[in-house]
């Protein structure tokens, strides 16, 4: 893939990653966290399976050798994540779990620095300082007492855990591309995360509680496995291919840009003009750190 289509590929999967939060909303209240993990990534293996069989894509056949690298993109990329995630956000708030998150790229950079011998520019760095701060800006409503109030506790280190494991899986996923395709990749890492969530699931019970989840949470849940999961990890796996894990990771940061946006057209929320400068931020740094 050119690089053209990739940036423009990846923007897209801000925009699906960013709907992620509003269908996690819709679905959190009915649904407990390893259950609505199974299920989108249940439904994302099937519906990966069934692309790749119409469109005649080949997926490579599992060997001994590859178990543990799926066991590690799998389980410590996706359900560690994912798991971690959810955890820190009873112990902290949301404005710190969000601080955190917006961090990724950072630490994709140093991991990938030590294991990608990766190059730093003063561009990147740069790229990144002022996509970061555009982050805080727009999480904080750029509200200096927001930001002076703020306090670190245990749910900030569970959160830290779980940047750097999503950061040490996209890295790891460069490492081992040589060996397989985007689209193997991401369907193993699918299937290993949900093969290895099925004992907790049965102990969440969902037999208890999912004849009762409304319409509109099951829809959700549809919407989180195609276009965040199946769209969203694949256009990844190839974005880390062909331009690398620290560049594809400062497109997390757009993730806010498309949340307003999303807010205002579909939660009606107000468009401050502190958001629309801290969005033009966020852009305006991705912009360098592709550039550079």
């Amino acid at each position: 893939m050119k690089n053209k289509k990739i940036i423009f590929l990846m923007i897209l999967c801000s925009l699906f990653w960013s709907g992620a939060f509003i269908a996690g909303k819709i679905c959190s209240p009915f649904i407990p966290a390893f259950t609505l993990t199974f299920l989108r990534f249940s439904i994302a293996t099937i519906v990966l399976f069934l692309f790749c069989k119409i469109k005649d894509h080949e997926i490579k056949r599992l060997t001994k050798k590859d178990i543990p690298v799926f066991l590690f993109t799998g389980i410590l990329g996706m359900v560690g994540y994912h798991v971690l995630f959810f955890t820190s956000l009873k112990y902290t708030t949301a404005v710190n779990a969000s601080l955190i998150g917006a961090s990724n790229p950072i630490f994709t950079v140093i991991i990938s620095l030590f294991f990608l011998k990766d190059k730093l520019n003063t561009k990147r760095v740069l790229g990144i300082i002022l996509s970061f701060t555009g982050v805080v800006l727009t999480i904080t409503n750029a509200d200096l007492e927001i930001v002076k109030s703020l306090s670190f506790n245990k749910g900030d280190l569970i959160m830290l855990v779980a940047v750097l494991l999503w950061a040490s899986y996209s890295v790891f996923s460069k490492m081992v591309m040589k060996n397989y395709t985007p689209i193997t990749l991401t369907f193993y890492s699918f299937l290993f995360c949900t093969v290895f969530l099925i004992p907790f699931v049965i102990y969440e019970n969902p037999l208890s509680f999912l004849p009762s989840v409304p319409s509109k949470a099951y829809m959700a849940v549809i919407y989180m496995a195609i276009f965040p999961s199946v769209i969203g990890y694949l256009v990844q796996q190839y974005s880390i291919k062909e331009i690398g894990p620290a560049k594809t990771s400062i497109f997390i940061n757009l993730v806010p840009v498309f949340s307003i946006i999303l807010s205002v057209v579909i939660l009606n929320e107000q468009l401050l003009i502190i958001k629309v400068f801290t969005a033009a931020l966020i852009i305006v740094g991705v912009l360098i750190c592709q550039k550079s």
